[in-house]
């Protein structure tokens, strides 16, 4: 596509001698350039984009979308805006041939369980027919095939990039994990949602890079029922930020709710199930003259809200409820209280919990599950997270009967100073634990330590499947360790 017809429906223009240029990609990171791509500069909280434009000149790029002038040769075409993210957003939409006006958009909000909500959404729809993909902080999903991404929702040329593939590959709906940053950032800019989901709100992402206060947090992602088209709308009745959080929406609601049994869905009757290595809980839906048992495969009763985000999506697209229970009683996400069936007689869970509250958290939930040793084994990232890592080793040692220490992308850090610090938090507590610096040695001694009745939670990793040493990303999956270290102890049995 030649430059002005890229930018023909847009509010900027080509100067005329460019009009010609040829655009066969967009890109906001100057290293992966080359001819033929248009370079748009981003200002990010520790780089500004316009640095780069010389970079991205000198590997063959010469259109360039910037804020301000830039200091090129003359045989660079530099389009000045107000707002490179939103032209980012729209350059990419028309690159692609506008993918999202041909697909139906899911989006999902709040500070807990946007994943799980989206994996069951994305197993029911699939599940009843419906070609659907994903896209969130568990990577991007379709036709069967799971990508990595680095941000929970990523940025706007890449969605489009993704929706492109997705719309070629037959996908005719896609759930997206919307994040604050995302909304914040306009990497959802020009995206028009059919349906969303608001999951619930707690103070979260506040910092000098991220939002500057609760009440921004909360009003960014307010955004997302309002701004963003969306014409249906689940949400948690019981979270008591619900009222604020719809307050600027005009599209049809549906509750959900653990507490009224005058919501459009309820779930009552909880009961939490153990069996051989899998946890789970199933619950009663009440909806209307509707009563059905529910059955999942995550543990913990939050993951009943998740469900009920789920089932109130699916009856958008009027998926039979035989098939919404099928799907929901076969649902494992990725990295979010992942149950590993490795040993018939010890369950091991992976999970992205990396501070102090998720861990808490993640920890008094299993806790539920009356196990015989209720082990963790963690670290914390290196080159950050000093401040995290006392109150972590605070929250393990109250909690846990064994702690393994070990590593967590220790980077350039050394991964025992890290650990040590995680052991300032034990105070004078006696809790038990060794300390393992190698993830995959600590993870062999988990699986080879677990006794009868144990549970075992590996926190930290969640769904990655790398582990950064020394500034190098190596392929690292903890399933592939626990399977395989599990295997070792069977066969020897």
């Amino acid at each position: 596509m030649n430059l002005k017809t890229l930018l023909s429906a847009l509010p900027v223009k080509a100067p005329e001698r460019f009009s010609r240029m040829r655009v066969d990609s967009v890109e906001y990171d100057s290293r992966v350039c080359t001819a033929g791509t248009l370079f748009v500069c981003l200002r990010g909280a520790f780089e500004d984009g316009h640095r780069f434009a010389r970079d991205a000149y000198d590997r063959g790029c010469r259109a360039f979308i910037a804020e301000e002038p830039l200091s090129l040769p003359d045989d660079a075409a530099v389009i000045l805006t107000d707002n490179t993210r939103q032209m980012l957003a729209l350059v990419s939409s028309e690159l692609y041939g506008r993918p999202a006006e041909k697909l139906t958009l899911i989006g999902v909000t709040g500070t807990k369980g946007k994943t799980t909500t989206c994996h069951m959404i994305y197993n029911i729809l699939n599940g009843a027919g419906i070609p659907t993909g994903y896209i969130g902080s568990t990577g991007v999903m379709f036709s069967g095939v799971r990508t990595s991404t680095l941000r929970t929702t990523p940025e706007s040329s890449d969605i489009y990039t993704y929706l492109h593939k997705m719309l070629a590959a037959g996908i005719k709906t896609v759930v997206i994990e919307v994040s604050s940053q995302a909304i914040k950032t306009d990497r959802i800019y020009g995206l028009r949602f059919d349906t969303c989901v608001f999951t619930n709100l707690s103070p979260d992402h506040i910092g000098e890079h991220e939002h500057a206060s609760f009440e921004e947090y909360r009003d960014t992602k307010a955004r997302l029922f309002s701004d963003y088209g969306c014409r249906y709308i689940v949400y948690n009745a019981d979270d008591e930020a619900a009222g604020y959080m719809l307050g600027g929406a005009s599209a049809l609601t549906v509750s959900v709710s653990t507490k009224d049994s005058g919501a459009d869905l309820y779930a009552c009757e909880p009961r939490l199930w153990r069996e051989s290595g899998a946890l789970g809980v199933d619950f009663t839906l009440a909806a209307g003259d509707v009563r059905r048992r529910i059955r999942l495969r995550t543990p913990g009763l939050f993951s009943v809200y998740d469900a009920l985000f789920a089932i109130g999506v699916a009856r958008r697209f009027l998926v039979p409820e035989d098939k919404i229970v099928s799907a929901l009683a076969t649902t494992s996400p990725i990295g979010r209280f992942e149950v590993v069936e490795a040993l018939p007689y010890a369950t091991f869970v992976i999970d992205y919990a990396h501070n102090e509250a998720s861990l808490r958290a993640a920890l008094s939930t299993l806790r539920e599950y009356s196990p015989a040793r209720l082990i963790v084994l963690l670290g914390c990232v290196g080159g950050r997270t000093y401040t995290r890592r006392a109150p972590v080793g605070r929250a393990i040692s109250e909690l846990a009967d064994l702690c393994i220490l070990t590593s967590d992308d220790p980077n350039y850090e050394d991964p025992m100073e890290i650990i040590r610090e995680i052991l300032a938090g034990f105070g004078d507590r006696d809790t038990p634990f060794v300390c393992i610096p190698d993830r995959a040695e600590a993870i062999e001694y988990a699986v080879k330590e677990a006794r009868p009745g144990d549970i075992v939670l590996l926190a930290g990793k969640g769904h990655e499947n790398f582990i950064v040493i020394e500034g190098e990303h190596r392929p690292f999956s903890e399933r592939s360790v626990i399977m395989k270290s599990a295997a070792e102890i069977m066969i020897e049995a």
